[in-house]
């Protein structure tokens, strides 16, 4: 994010730490999507987590399966919860976006809903660094909030934030456009386990990087 958003993205989720762990992390389509990745997946596979929140269930459920695993967040508070709850991986707190990564080190990347608060350039720019990141063939397991809107404020969990995001369609072609090719999707409607929060759709891509 850039140097006016990043103070919106860390407060926001600095505000709400584990609770957003206790609104989202029971979703059965999260979890599925995480079990399609594992079965890509060699043993011991190293695989970066870009937005890794409170570290459930994505870095769990990996370094369950014995994976290694780095977690990148721009919120301290959730790289502190993460570090504690999921001692097995590796968090940084940074900008993924400025953090020397080398070219094709990594077996997988996850980007679980952390693009929603970047502009549709930076979006597409992430998906192309995770397309760096990635060993030739390597995996993208990417979610989002299928909805065609741009710079649109509102509230989330009671914290004010401003929306970007793509509908189905145009999502899965941005994906494309930065290197990948889509091996499944699904949609899913969410009901999260917090009375702050509403329903919401949600659309998870499995992509492997093309050669």
């Amino acid at each position: 994010m850039d140097s006016e958003q990043r103070p919106t993205a860390a407060s926001v989720f600095d505000a709400l730490g584990a609770e957003y762990e206790r609104a989202f992390a029971g979703s059965a389509a999260h979890r599925a999507s995480l079990e399609l990745l594992l079965e890509q997946l060699d043993p011991g596979s190293r695989v970066l987590d870009i937005g890794s929140g409170t570290g459930r269930p994505t870095a769990q459920a990996l370094t369950d399966a014995g994976h290694e695993v780095l977690g990148v967040d721009v919120s301290p508070v959730m790289v502190d919860i993460a570090s504690r709850q999921v001692p097995a991986a590796e968090f940084r707190c940074a900008d993924i976006r400025e953090l020397p990564l080398a070219d094709g080190s990594f077996d997988a990347v996850c980007v679980y809903f952390s693009l929603l608060q970047l502009s549709r350039a930076e979006q597409a720019d992430v998906l192309r660094l995770a397309a760096r990141a990635l060993r030739p063939d390597g995996h993208l397991a990417v979610a989002t909030v299928p909805l065609d809107v741009e710079g649109v404020s509102g509230t989330f969990m009671g914290q004010p934030v401003q929306v970007t995001s793509f509908g189905e369609d145009a999502f899965t072609e941005l994906v494309t456009g930065a290197g990948f090719t889509v091996l499944a999707q699904e949609t899913d409607l969410f009901v999260p386990d917090h009375p702050a929060a509403v329903p919401e759709p949600h659309l998870f891509v499995l992509a492997r990087r093309r050669s």
